[in-house]
């Protein structure tokens, strides 16, 4: 077998690979040899078939196997042999012409086929010692615990019938029917639905014209839908909203005790603020961990510079521009309205997929130089996760993982590159920095990875997160068009 490299630039490479014919008819040789005792063919006895009949009855069909077994098994082979990885799966070319197909099946010409690929680039890591982060870190105060317990609850805050006019604070219960132009609408009908007047759940106005209304009153209400209401039949639009008041109901006290714990399935007040205080701690150590995360890759990017497989960076873009345009018909939104044109969104997000690969490649090979590994436990922990989003859809989700390779490596990457970072953090500069809540919570404009997102349009989608900036918020689902606020802004605790 001959291997002729025919291309070599950057990290492109084709290479040709020849199989003589008189080595295919070797090797089918020894595979009639092989089958000749075990096949039946009548008018013969086991053992006796003729070899030229063997090969006129199965010469192609096995030609045909050892063709596709040195196509799947060489490419591996070659890439070994020449100390190579390859960024993508091998393209693999031969010919398409029939009558040279039967040549080569009947041994009668060589097996030719080319193999398209690019290399990873060789990566020569460095010190990290001298990366340096700052890790932010909020004290969380008996105050900020007493007010997320305050509103846990309030959430939990029960409330009795009273006689006598709604005020601000006030729990409604009510049926209602919005229409535009006089024509109802779909999901602008509720029956029961209760409204804390205040709580701003509803669109602008309408809980306003609902205080001083009480049971058995019917009242019809004009409202204007938000310009960037998520039902794009509807935003702008004057409604009105034909409201029948079933029941009014006075918020009963709050108090933070025992009882509430209890109603809440927690055996006392302490408890809850135990379960509380480590929520908020959950929360700031997720935004210490993501600044710090966003630090270090940033830094990672400057250190390292080199060319990047076209193929991989085409295939990230990708998928960061269709999360784009998904999220932009979803909003009913365009570049122009995120202050950028789709020409340069496309550069900045290809810059931006060109940087993650890069830092990908580089996070792989400071794992791999460190043995960091993911175990079949850990992975377990993260399908389980998966499961749990999905509930109903387990089946097709575990058989989604078990018939897709790719599935199972799209859920250990994030894992690893966690991990990765584990132990960098072992080995780097690490400075702790007491700051505030708000301080922690604020952007960092100047940090590279908020500049590449808030060029980028949309903002703040998805699709647009760095690698540097880990876990930004997707957009809210798309609720029904009732007269409720986008799902984002409602705030439920």
């Amino acid at each position: 077998m001959q291997v002729i490299e025919t291309l070599a630039e950057g990290l492109k490479r084709e290479i040709k690979v020849v199989v003589p014919a008189k080595d295919m008819e070797v090797k089918l040789n020894e595979r009639l040899a092989d089958v000749k005792d075990k096949v039946r063919i009548n008018g013969f006895r086991p053992g006796k078939v003729p070899a030229a009949h063997l090969k006129k009855v199965y010469g192609k069909s096995i030609m045909a196997d050892l063709v596709n077994e040195i196509v799947r098994e060489q490419p591996t082979a070659i890439l070994a042999e020449r100390g190579e990885k390859s960024a993508t799966q091998p393209e693999i070319a031969m010919t398409e012409d029939k009558d040279e197909a039967e040549q080569i099946l009947a041994a009668q010409k060589d097996f030719e086929f080319t193999l398209s690929y690019e290399v990873l680039p060789p990566i020569e890591l460095k010190s990290n010692k001298g990366i340096k982060i700052t890790r932010e870190v909020v004290d969380i105060s008996d105050e900020e615990v007493n007010e997320q317990v305050l509103k846990v609850a309030e959430s939990a805050r029960s409330y009795e019938t009273k006689k006598g006019k709604a005020a601000d604070g006030d729990r409604i219960t009510m049926d209602y029917v919005g229409k535009v132009d006089g024509v109802a609408f779909d999901g602008g009908t509720d029956q029961g639905a209760e409204l804390v007047l205040g709580s701003g759940r509803f669109i602008p106005g309408f809980e306003d014209q609902l205080v001083g209304t009480k049971a058995g009153d019917e009242k019809t209400i004009t409202v204007t839908f938000p310009a960037d209401y998520p039902a794009k039949n509807l935003a702008g639009q004057e409604a009105t909203f034909d409201v029948s008041v079933k029941d009014v109901a006075a918020p009963a006290d709050v108090e933070i005790n025992d009882e509430l714990a209890k109603k809440l399935g927690l055996e006392s007040a302490d408890r809850l603020k135990e379960i509380v205080r480590g929520q908020i701690e959950s929360q700031y150590g997720s935004m210490t961990r993501q600044k710090v995360k966003r630090q270090i890759l940033d830094q990672l990017d400057e250190m390292y510079k080199f060319e990047t497989p076209a193929s991989l960076v085409e295939a990230e873009y990708n998928g960061i521009w269709n999360q784009v345009a998904n999220d932009l018909a979803q909003s009913g939104k365009t570049f122009e309205d995120e202050d950028t044109t789709e020409e340069k969104a496309r550069e900045e997000y290809k810059k931006l997929a060109e940087r993650r690969v890069r830092l990908g490649l580089v996070l792989s090979e400071i794992g791999e130089k460190a043995g960091v590994e993911v175990s079949e436990d850990e992975m377990q922990r993260a399908i389980y996760e998966q499961l749990r989003q999905y509930p109903g859809q387990e089946k097709q989700i575990l058989d989604f993982f078990r018939s897709q390779p790719g599935a199972a490596a799209s859920i250990r990457a994030p894992i690893f590159e966690e991990k990765v970072i584990d132990h960098l953090l072992t080995e780097i500069d690490v400075t702790d920095k007491k700051v505030t809540k708000e301080e922690l919570l604020a952007d960092e404009e100047g940090e590279v990875s908020e500049k590449e997102t808030k060029k980028a349009a949309p903002k703040k989608k998805a699709a647009a997160k760095a690698e540097a900036a880990e876990g930004e918020e997707a957009a809210a689902p798309k609720k029904k068009a009732a007269p409720k606020k986008k799902a984002s802004e409602e705030g439920a605790e």
